[in-house]
């Protein structure tokens, strides 16, 4: 898969073209699948999941002109033949991932088996927000663990190499100032990025690159 892992969204140009980039075409040629999973393990969950998938999060994703836009809710896929969704995911163009706690991203992207699915995704576009983004880690950090794992601990699914401390210094998420990013990262054992809403990561091969028109820092164990 091609990642585009963003704090808040396509929040701004450089983000857009990133995505137009990655897509290969223009976002109205392009289909995609809204993965809201991650917002019912949150207070207010159904109604954040409905903003994701409607276009009224302000956390623009599905809101981007897709030539057609589904719904792929993890949850209900261990209950229906693979047939019945893994051959829209093989076709689809993006995937738009969406916040909210991502641990109870990573354990449904596991039990749902969309997870085993991503090596085959040589195509895909992965487009997540904040927890979203967040899932992908090998660990989020104390700081973001609320939904706990059966088994504990603060791992993700490990695709990529680094974690992500998103909206870094929101004015309505005074936790989440930089000096609160420093702590998060000095408990971490792989290396972190603190993003502010204008910023994202694109992760190709295995090559990171940074896209911002705001603030960011990278932290090293």
């Amino acid at each position: 898969m091609k990642l585009l892992l963003t704090s808040a969204g396509v929040k701004n140009a450089s983000i857009r073209t990133t995505l137009v980039d990655l897509l290969g075409k223009r976002i109205e040629e392009c289909t995609a699948l809204c993965v809201p999973t991650a917002a019912y393990a949150m207070s207010g969950g159904p109604g954040a999941a409905w903003r994701q998938i409607s276009g009224r999060a302000s956390t623009p994703m599905s809101d981007l002109g897709w030539k057609s836009l589904g719904v792929l809710e993890l949850t209900a896929l261990p209950s229906l033949d693979a047939d019945l969704w893994v051959p829209l995911v093989q076709e689809t163009d993006a995937l738009l991932v969406g916040g909210g706690d991502a641990l109870y991203l990573a354990h449904w992207m596991r039990e749902s088996g969309l997870a085993d699915l991503f090596p085959s995704l040589r195509d895909t576009v992965y487009l997540g927000v904040s927890g979203g983004s967040m899932a992908m880690a090998p660990q989020v950090g104390e700081e973001f663990v609320g939904w706990k794992p059966p088994a504990g601990g603060d791992a993700g699914l490990g695709v990529v190499d680094f974690a992500m401390f998103p909206h870094l210094d929101h004015p309505d998420l005074p936790e989440n100032s930089m000096a609160d990013a420093e702590q998060w990262a000095a408990a971490l054992s792989v290396p972190g990025y603190a993003l502010d809403d204008q910023t994202a990561l694109t992760v190709v091969d295995g090559a990171v690159d940074v896209i911002s028109e705001g603030n960011w820092r990278l932290f090293t164990p």
